[in-house]
């Protein structure tokens, strides 16, 4: 049978676009590409990076207080959302034509319209026309959760927040996960009175309980007015603000409700199920280790199977099926130690079991740190940086890496390439500090505070 393409990628994100390029202009495939709204997908357009260059925006204030005390002669008037919105805008066009650019060098025809799976190998535009393709690629990504209640068409979610006309002067985040902490954070930061209602006992649920504790406790410390135990009855238009009921009876007035309570795959009305691909409960795509689904000519990559919800991860994928598929080198993305950074203030970069986890799988030693870093010690603040090594006690290997501090991402991203080497203790022992750095504290830790 002839095929109008050899793939057919279905989500113009980064995993897409991975698999694309790679497919087409490193082995040679014909390739079609087809992106509904703009070309980078969540990580580009909503996600990653505009969330990352407000949290360098929220942080300049702090910045400037402490340059007086650094001597610095400076005059801090306050924040101008339109000033830095129109150079967010500009960044995000300049960003999605290097994303086309790319496919277009690659040889990677592209279709801005929204695409279905009719078949096993035929896609549909929505503009009627009809195409088809040996492989098809699904990497249509997630989508911010909202809840069903009264008046939650009233709230809006991060896919919202990078189009605010006005910085709002009192904002209600709901969620304790990563998305809602660094949005509260990012807020506060820029000036605004930030509450955030999580229904759980402590936010960030799932990573390590003390370097939870030391960031919910900072937050607060700066301004952030989190009520965990809280959730929201409804929501309610009054005049021009909204008036939010929480489950507790208390009600209160903002001027912008964003929910960050999960993401869901963004399968809708996509074909899938129709042509016999298995979807899970949520709506993701049930995949084997090669990305393939349960109809072997569909591959799915991504957010859409619910694996690990991480950019570099879904590229990964992406680049791991393309050399599968097309250049013949059958391989897979590696899921494991997988490093991570959540940009809250303080910032959070984690590597491997929490300690909670690793007790629960083997005895453990657990090495801790905590101080006020020099820089914002000298300007005055009670700011502490946490540090955690979690260690085998039986093997010596190093089986988590924690760190809460100015750069943590920065900082885990090295470590997570010892981590991941199967490092021990005593070879982080061996290395010699770089002084004077924050960093340093992971390789002079001599003790354990505890073992379990």
């Amino acid at each position: 049978m002839t095929f109008d393409y050899d793939l057919f990628v279905i989500g113009g994100g980064s995993g897409g676009v991975r698999a694309a390029r790679v497919a087409s202009g490193d082995h040679g495939a014909k390739v079609a590409l087809a992106e509904e709204y703009r070309m980078g997908g969540t990580c580009v357009i909503r996600g990653c990076v505009p969330k990352k260059l407000m949290v360098f925006a929220s942080e300049y204030g702090e910045m400037a207080q402490d340059a007086q005390v650094y001597g610095w002669d400076m005059d801090v008037k306050g924040f101008d959302w339109s000033r830095f919105h129109d150079g967010l805008v500009k960044e995000l066009d300049r960003l999605e034509g290097a994303y086309r650019n790319t496919l277009k060098n690659a040889g990677v025809e592209t279709f801005n319209q929204r695409a279905t799976v009719v078949d096993a190998h035929t896609v549909a535009l929505a503009d009627g026309s009809t195409f088809t393709a040996k492989h098809i690629l699904i990497a249509v990504g997630g989508r911010p959760f909202v809840p069903e209640f009264e008046g939650s068409d009233l709230a809006i979610t991060s896919n919202e927040v990078f189009h605010m006309e006005d910085l709002p002067k009192k904002a209600l985040i709901v969620g304790g996960g990563y998305i809602a902490s660094e949005f509260a954070c990012i807020l506060n930061g820029l000036g605004v009175e930030t509450h955030q209602y999580y229904r759980g006992s402590q936010i960030l649920r799932g990573f390590d309980d003390e370097c939870r504790n030391h960031i919910a406790s900072h937050m607060q410390a700066h301004g952030v007015q989190i009520r965990c135990g809280t959730d929201i009855v409804k929501l309610n238009k009054q005049g021009g603000r909204i008036l939010a009921t929480a489950t507790d009876g208390t009600t209160e007035e903002f001027d912008v409700v964003m929910y960050a309570t999960g993401r869901v795959p963004n399968t809708d009305a996509l074909g899938l199920a129709g042509a016999g691909v298995k979807l899970g409960l949520k709506g993701e795509v049930i995949v084997d280790d090669y990305s393939q689904t349960s109809v072997p000519s569909i591959f799915a990559v991504g957010d859409v199977t619910d694996r690990i919800a991480l950019t570099p991860v879904a590229i990964r994928e992406g680049h791991a099926f393309a050399d599968t598929v097309f250049g013949g080198m059958k391989r897979t993305a590696d899921w494991d130690l997988v490093p991570s950074a959540v940009f809250t203030q303080p910032e959070f970069g984690t590597v491997g079991l929490s300690e909670e986890d690793a007790a629960a799988q083997c005895p453990i030693e657990v090495y801790t740190t905590a101080f006020r870093p020099m820089q914002t010690l000298f300007a005055g603040r009670q700011d502490r940086v946490f540090m955690k090594l979690v260690v085998s006690a039986q093997t010596r290997v190093v089986l988590g890496c924690h760190i809460v501090a100015p750069h943590a991402g920065e900082m885990i991203q090295l470590a997570g390439i010892a981590v991941k080497m199967g490092a021990t203790k005593e070879d982080f022992d061996r290395t010699v500090a770089v002084h004077p750095s924050i960093s340093e504290e992971l390789v002079t830790l001599r003790k354990p505070v505890r073992t379990a």
